[in-house]
């Protein structure tokens, strides 16, 4: 259902560069209103000899009912979880 988000950086696979695409894909998501995200692939490669890492995402949402809410729905839903949290 959700489409499949990238974010590409070069250099070699370090963990400040993964959790930097990460909120990268994150930002790219966020008007979604979804509750969740799937990290589906990291991949090193190599290009002319230049190494460059893709990290593939999608979005989740998890709730009682078989059927999705509305993007107001879950944005109401939302805001009420980010404000109980403080």
């Amino acid at each position: 259902m959700a489409v499949e988000v990238k974010a590409m950086f070069f250099g070699s696979l370090k963990a400040a560069k993964v959790q930097s695409a990460l909120k990268r894909i994150l930002a790219k998501v966020k008007p979604q209103h979804f509750n969740g995200l799937e990290v589906t692939a990291i991949v090193a490669r190599h290009f002319l000899g230049v190494p460059y890492v893709t990290v593939s995402a999608h979005s989740r949402h998890m709730q009682h009912s078989c059927n999705l809410e509305s993007a107001e729905t879950r944005q109401t839903s939302q805001d009420g979880a980010e404000w109980a949290n403080g």
